[in-house]
């Protein structure tokens, strides 16, 4: 079950990355412009190239790779041992949800513009929650079925 939800994921990453991060206007009487991870990113990679680059490895690239790991061990093609590091991961795909929420914030707190929160964030942030979940059980069941250092004969 967890191999499957994992999996998943690699469904659900990118309909987060162009689904709304947040709306965002300079005076309340226009309309909201729609902000995604790609729109975003577009963006970025035009003002600040350093900060376009940490914010896709941290919101495309981190998120991807460690599916793609947690996968990988889950279908035995790579070694168990590679699981903390995998974790490691999930948690640096954390941190481009913990940026967002610093800029809606900071928005918010300028009183200049309106700054709301869509959908795409919840659904961005419940994949990477998702994710570090699933890594999570998938070390605690690799932890049940790890000999203990005890070797048997055979006989």
């Amino acid at each position: 079950m967890i191999r499957w939800l994992n999996l998943g994921l690699f469904l659900a990453y990118p309909v987060a990355w162009f689904a709304p991060l947040l709306r965002a206007g300079l005076l309340p009487l226009f309309g909201l412009s729609e902000i995604s991870v790609i729109s975003g990113l577009q963006s970025l990679w035009r003002s600040d190239i350093f900060l376009a680059l940490l914010v896709t490895v941290f919101a495309l690239f981190a998120p991807m790779l460690k599916t793609l790991g947690l996968a990988l061990i889950q279908f035995h093609l790579l070694d168990r041992r590679a699981l903390p590091i995998v974790n490691i991961l999930g948690k640096f795909a954390m941190a481009d949800v913990f940026l967002i929420a610093v800029y809606i914030t900071l928005s918010k707190g300028m009183g200049i513009g309106r700054v709301e929160v869509a959908w795409g964030l919840y659904l961005f942030t419940a994949c990477i929650l998702a994710s570090i979940l699933l890594g999570f059980l998938e070390t605690r069941q690799s932890a049940k079925t790890e000999p203990t250092g005890h070797t048997s004969s055979g006989s």
